[in-house]
């Protein structure tokens, strides 16, 4: 329990969020089955929520200087990067500072502007939609 101290999160799109980053993780941006799930959950407006969640991973990927663990997708509980991942998502826009210090600690940076603003577009691609990350 301490690799996955968090237990996945009650928000139905932070789900949605978590299942698509722990498959493009794993496999490549260009994950089948993360795409299919972000289909059935925008319909044919899938694809903005999409190519930004893909170049937000791209952008965590090239700017960090920490690991950044992510969990098989099977796991019910969550890694500490996830955790912090996925509050940053939720308060990106209502508490812009706390995830700024949240961002720089799980990159091991401070530069975080570009990557705190892609993780920005993904959180208004998401709310745009109706589905907040929460």
């Amino acid at each position: 329990q301490t690799i996955l101290p968090h237990r996945l999160p009650e928000c139905g799109n932070a789900r949605l969020v978590m299942f698509a980053m722990r498959r493009m993780g794993a496999h490549g941006l260009d994950d089948a089955r993360a795409a299919h799930s972000m289909l059935l959950a925008f319909g044919q407006n899938f694809r903005r929520p999409l190519v930004l969640l893909r170049a937000m991973l791209a952008d965590l990927a090239s700017h960090t200087t920490e690991t950044i663990t992510i969990a098989p997708c099977c796991c019910v509980r969550m890694t500490a990067s996830e955790s912090a991942l996925l509050t940053i998502l939720a308060r990106v826009e209502t508490r812009p500072q706390t995830a700024a210090i949240l961002m720089a600690d799980l990159l091991g940076t401070r530069r975080i502007d570009g990557v705190l603003a892609s993780v920005a577009a993904v959180a208004a691609a998401f709310a745009d939609e109706g589905r907040p990350i929460g």
